[in-house]
C-alpha cells in the first residue's frame, strides 16, 4: 500500500492505494469510509438510472487505454 499526500493550495488530500484492504482502514476513518461507500452508491445508481434509460455510458479499456461509449445493446464507440 502506497499513501500520498496531494497539496491543492492549502488543502491536503491522502491518496491511498487499493493493494491492502486492512491497511486502507487503519489510514482512514470511518466517516472517510462511509463518505466513499456514498460516493460509490451514488455512481452505481447514476450508472443504473443510465442503462434503464438506454442512454451511453462513459467507460474506460484499461488495455487499450482509451475511453468509449457503451450503449446499451452492448456496442462500443471509441473517443478519438
Amino acid at each position: 500500500m502506497s499513501v500520498v499526500v496531494k497539496k491543492i493550495g492549502d488543502m491536503s488530500v491522502k491518496v491511498i492505494s487499493a493493494d491492502d484492504i486492512a491497511s486502507i482502514r487503519r489510514e482512514i476513518s470511518s466517516r472517510d469510509m462511509e463518505m466513499d461507500k456514498r460516493a460509490v452508491a451514488a455512481v452505481n445508481s447514476a450508472i443504473n438510472r443510465a442503462q434503464v434509460c438506454n442512454k451511453p455510458i462513459a467507460k474506460y479499456d484499461l488495455a487499450s487505454g482509451r475511453a468509449y461509449l457503451e450503449y446499451a445493446d452492448g456496442s462500443r464507440d471509441y473517443v478519438n
